[in-house]
């Protein structure tokens, strides 16, 4: 699952060997950093040699909590707006060719 919110992009799968946990992974340290808001106790960890260098492993009941918690903050009416006034022009100019991408898919 790819997550890709105002405050971050999450890279999610299931956890190999435990089974009760998902992997949740993200390009830039402050994007997991972002997500203790929705779990406080989140310990991150960095892995160099992986294409999400940044990681934490994560209860399922925890990951759904943070799910709920992301969804009710929604009060924006264009998401990109939203990310640029929240993370920056940086941001939303990446995000922004995100969408163009995925715009082909209804064409």
């Amino acid at each position: 699952m790819w997550l890709i919110t105002t405050q971050g992009f999450y890279s999610v799968v299931a956890h190999r060997t435990r089974p009760e946990h998902v992997l949740v992974r993200a390009r830039a340290r402050e994007d997991l950093e972002a997500l203790r808001e929705q779990i406080p106790t989140l310990e991150l960890y960095e892995d160099a040699g992986a294409d999400y260098r940044w990681r934490a492993d994560v209860h399922r009941d925890h990951w759904r909590g943070a799910l709920i918690q992301l969804a009710d903050r929604v009060d924006y009416d264009n998401f990109k707006n939203a990310v640029a006034a929240r993370q920056g022009m940086k941001r939303e100019a990446v995000y922004h060719r995100v969408w163009r991408e995925l715009l082909r898919l209804g064409r």
